[in-house]
């Protein structure tokens, strides 16, 4: 169940060129599903919205979010320090069923900052017996949690400028590698996960994909992130649904992008 608390940030750390590592104090972790997010809160009484960001990874004693600066309110989020106090309204959305990948291959793909959800993921199925690999996907050689996937499953990389890894996107490297799977869980831009539902329709490949949206409330209110579906919903009679709470996750066949 969702709540809102002030948390202790532990920590924040730059891991790469405007990617920032937080570490923050919490018992949430033992209710989150991978895939889920929390909206973070800076404090700036100018910002009153919080910042959708996804979790990376749960211990018992927290969360860990890692995310992009690309405007004010991450900037405001990356400048907090160890101790400091900050709200947190989580866990949020819905995130990958790991009952349906039982006795399955399931391929991780995650693009730019689509990768840190991706790690919690691989540590359940991992922990769960069910053999999983990853392709990273990113703009260069600032490889950010690739040590952290090695360590929890066998892991590719692929780079848009060849720097390392597949020279390419994830599908690239996993044409160059000749990699099969039944499932694939997916996280990143528009266009890559595009790519990835028609890869996996064409292959008869189950995927899932989460959907990267603006959001403003993170609790299906506002209907500001909305996605076209295959279809109908139940009560809005209209082929929507909200990524911030049907999703961020959805089936790839069942929404139009």
């Amino acid at each position: 169940m969702k709540r809102y608390e002030d948390v202790t940030v532990d920590s924040v750390e730059c891991i790469a060129p405007d990617i920032y590592d937080m570490h923050v104090i919490t018992d949430m972790a033992a209710v989150v599903v991978p895939g889920q997010f929390a909206m973070l809160y800076t404090g700036d009484a100018s910002r009153m919205l919080g910042r959708p960001i996804s979790i990376c990874e749960c211990s018992e004693g927290g969360l860990r979010f890692v995310f992009r600066v690309t405007g004010g309110g991450t900037r405001d989020l990356a400048a907090f320090k160890g101790g400091d106090k900050i709200k947190i309204l989580g866990p949020l959305g819905n995130g990958y069923d790991i009952k349906a990948m039982k006795g399955r291959e399931v391929m991780l793909m995650g693009g730019g900052i689509g990768i840190p959800p991706m790690l919690e993921l691989a540590k359940r199925l991992s922990a769960s017996g069910i053999k999983v690999r990853a392709v990273m996907g990113y703009r260069d050689s600032n490889l950010f949690l690739k040590s952290d996937f090695e360590r929890v499953c066998e892991t590719h990389v692929a780079t848009e400028d060849g720097s390392a890894g597949t020279k390419g996107n994830v599908l690239d490297a996993v044409r160059e590698k000749s990699l099969f799977f039944d499932v694939i869980c997916a996280c990143g831009p528009m266009p890559m996960l595009r790519a990835i539902k028609s890869y996996a329709a064409g292959n008869g490949i189950t995927a899932y994909i989460s959907l990267e949206e603006r959001m403003a409330c993170g609790v299906g209110a506002c209907l500001g992130c909305v996605c076209k579906t295959a279809r109908k919903d139940a009560h809005s009679h209209v082929n929507n649904a909200r990524v911030c709470t049907e999703g961020p996750v959805f089936e790839a066949a069942s929404v139009d992008i």
